[in-house]
């Protein structure tokens, strides 16, 4: 398995967990590669991938979010690797849903878009998405394709309470997510925010436990759990266990 990284190297938002360089749309850096998934796709045929996961820069500054350049992306992967499965994990899109059927309608297996933290402390970790927005959008991911298995990532340690996690858990299901992925915040630079606790193994666990008492179908939970890491095992132990 591997994980590819499309719609360029800058960010159109400055989300505070996140080391990606946040850029301005007029820098050249920002220009889109319309080679880009053609490429991806022979790296990840001449990688003899199983299971490819493609996540992407915010491009706030592009009228479809990117999503025709996603979809495109997965389309190429599916010619040049037919067995491989496909995840995405997408931005929100600023919550067109035109853009998420867009990418849906490409056949990706798995649709990942992460929550990243608790409702309280989207104002300081993501400051320019919405809760609700995230939550829509993967409810409406499952409606549209309830075949393709849905997914969300968040990362705990940054000053959320018990309670809120589980609040969030009941939330993803109620959105029909299927699986989520709990995981430690690390300070990825001094920019970043700091963390505020390091959580023990013991509550990882009960946050799994938690998870699927409330309907999820499989919980990662686990202080090094991140929303692609082993995506490929991630996936599979939750079609197993549907």
């Amino acid at each position: 398995a591997a994980t590819f990284m499309i719609l360029g190297n800058l960010c159109t938002r400055g989300c505070g967990f996140c080391s990606v360089p946040k850029g301005s749309p007029s820098k050249k850096e920002f220009f889109l590669d319309p080679a880009e998934p053609q490429q991806v796709a022979e790296m990840a045929a001449e990688l003899k991938l199983r299971y490819v996961v493609i996540t992407s820069v915010n491009r706030d500054d592009l009228e479809d979010g990117g999503s025709h350049h996603f979809a495109k992306t997965v389309q190429c992967l599916r010619k040049a690797l037919p067995q491989a499965r496909v995840e995405v994990l997408t931005p929100d899109f600023c919550g067109d849903l035109d853009a998420v059927a867009r990418v849906l309608d490409a056949g990706p297996d798995v649709f990942n878009h992460n929550m990243e933290t608790v409702k309280r402390l989207y104002r300081r970790v993501r400051p320019q998405a919405n809760y609700e927005q995230s939550l829509r959008v993967l409810r409406f991911a499952k409606r549209y394709r309830p075949d393709a298995l849905t997914k969300s990532g968040l990362m705990v340690g940054l000053g959320e309470s018990l309670e809120e996690v589980q609040e969030l858990l009941r939330d993803l299901h109620g959105a029909n997510v299927d699986v989520a992925t709990i995981g430690q915040y690390l300070q990825p630079t001094r920019r970043n925010l700091r963390v505020a606790e390091f959580i023990a193994p013991s509550q990882f666990g009960a946050y799994r436990e938690y998870g699927l008492s409330v309907g999820l179908k499989n919980v990662f939970s686990g202080p090094f759990v991140r929303s692609s890491y082993m995506a490929d095992h991630v996936s599979e132990t939750a079609r197993l266990d549907a």
